[in-house]
Parts: structure tokens; sequence; C-alpha cells
């Protein structure tokens, strides 16, 4: 199979293109700068094609996906800076890049027969009570800029194509580029106590777990939306962000005290976030896909690689 897959230099387009070749797919990646020497499978450099697209120019999208004829897209590139998204002077950049980006992509998939997969976020829910988000639920009400710009993208995919897998996601860490893992570690090593907030509730994903459970998918016509991150420890056993931080300097061997804290006294957030991001994967094993394993297990997968 030959799959295209945008924004290659960020943390999941990365690994998406590296599990494709590890399976033996043809895969091309793109993003907007003039190369990218970054695709490797373990300690190996992948050869890997690679394509400099801007997205939010229709008609570059439109010639390079139709000469490249894939049999399916996965669509990683997104504005997803949250809080800068609330900038004024962003959000035409902010709308170009998530909406009509993706409506060209999408569109082009449409021409070229192509399959797409695009990723999205609980952020196309307004975040509120304690029960998780379906995959398949429309009550969209996002609370930020992020988030409508990704729910109007979801529009943009499901009003162009019927070959389509949109996928969301939280709270999203991975070897290449910045995480919370990262930020907080650094932080950690320079500080006697941090604060973090206890009062938003999900689960992380770990990009290298995902991008496995993307190209399974792809593999298939089992179209639709559904919702990934990695797995409660049991069902049903969400956690805060102050726990994720907890957790990683358990595992890490940090001795930081963390210091939970609201996000009301938090406070320096531009963006309001949601206080639920718990989303429902059972839609994933309904549909025979196999869930992603379970995020402390991720954390210490990633711990591992990552030589922080």
């Amino acid at each position: 199979m030959k799959v295209f897959v945008t924004g290659v230099a960020g943390q999941l387009g990365h690994d998406v293109v590296n599990n494709l070749i590890a399976r033996g797919h043809e895969a091309v990646g793109s993003d907007i700068a003039d190369a990218y020497s970054g695709i490797r499978d373990g300690s190996a450099v992948c050869t890997a094609a690679y394509v400099k697209l801007d997205i939010t120019d229709n008609e570059a999208v439109g010639r390079v996906i139709a000469e490249l004829k894939p049999d399916a897209i996965i669509h990683c590139a997104a504005w997803t800076a949250v809080d800068a998204a609330e900038d004024e002077e962003n959000r035409d950049k902010v709308d170009k890049i998530n909406r009509l980006g993706t409506l060209y992509i999408a569109q082009a998939a449409k021409a070229a027969d192509a399959k797409m997969l695009y990723l999205s976020t609980d952020y196309v829910f307004n975040g509120k009570g304690n029960t998780p988000w379906k995959p398949d639920d429309r009550s969209f009400e996002p609370l930020n800029v992020y988030g409508k710009s990704k729910l109007d993208g979801e529009m943009a995919v499901s009003g162009t194509l019927e070959k389509y897998f949109i996928v969301r996601i939280a709270w999203v860490f991975g070897l290449n580029g910045k995480n919370f893992i990262k930020t907080m570690i650094n932080v950690g090593k320079t500080h006697d106590t941090v604060r973090v907030v206890n009062d938003q509730i999900g689960t992380p994903t770990y990009t290298f777990d995902l991008a496995r459970l993307l190209v399974d998918m792809i593999e298939t016509e089992k179209y639709g939306y559904y919702h990934a991150t990695n797995s409660e420890s049991e069902p049903g056993a969400y956690i805060s962000w102050y726990d994720f931080c907890c957790e990683f300097y358990k595992q890490y061997g940090l001795s930081t005290r963390v210091i939970p804290v609201t996000a009301a006294e938090y406070g320096l957030s531009k963006a309001a976030r949601p206080e639920n991001s718990r989303l429902d994967k059972s839609k994933l094993t309904e549909n025979g896909f196999k869930p992603l394993p379970t995020w402390q297990d991720a954390v210490k997968r990633y711990l591992a690689e990552a030589e922080l």
C-alpha cells in the first residue's frame, strides 16, 4: 500500500511513517520544511520519500496527491498550539491550516480515490461532565479556537469523502518534538516543587502506540469515527494531569514534589481547557482493532527511548 503522510516532522507523523516502513508499506512523508531527515526505524535511518508541501496551497495539494496516487492518506499536519490559536493575529492561519488545509487534502483524496484518516481531538466537545465521550456523539461545542478549527476539519472530511476515518486523541506525547513529559521532567530537575492541574481528566496517548493503530486502520475499510488513547489501568480509571506527572516522575526517579491545583488556580492558559477529556474507546475492540497498551506501560517505554 502506498500511503501519503502529512506533518511528518511532528510527533505523530514521524512515528506513522516509521511504522509504515517497518510493515512494508510505501510511505511518502510531507511537511512545510524544505527537507526532513528524521525518518527512522529504531537506530537505522529508513529510506522514505519526502515532499515539501504547504497544505494551505490548494493547487499544490492537488498536484502532489494527483502525482503520487496514494492508496491512503494519513493527515497529521495541524496547528496544535492551543493558547497561541486564541491570538487575533493567528486565527486566520489556524483556520487555513486546520480547516482549509484539511478540506484541500480531502478533495485531493477524493480525486485520487484514496481513503483518508484525519486526526482530531476531544476539544470538539464542551469538556463538561464526567461521562466518556463516545466517538459517534454529535453534541459538538468546542471551547476554544483550536477546538473549533479541528471540528471544522472533521466536517470538511465527512462532508467530502465516504472512505474516511476520523480519530480523536488526547494528551499526546512522543519522541519527536515537545510534549508535557519532556517539559515537566526538565522543570523537575531544577525545581523542588511543581504545580500541576488536577481537575482536568482523561488519558494520555503515546504516538508510537497510536501510529500502529492508525496503520492497522488504513489496512481496512472499517470507516467512521473512533477514539484512541492509551488504555486505563482498569476500566474507568481515568487520570488528571497531576496523576500523570506523579507517575512519570516516579518512573524517572525524580523526587520533586508535585502540588495539585485547579485550572483556575494555575491560571496560565489563554484558551479554555476541557475538564472532561475522557474518551470512550470501546468502538476499537468492537470493530476488531487492538487497543493501545496502558498509559503506564507507554510511559515506561517512552522514558527508556527518550533519554531525557
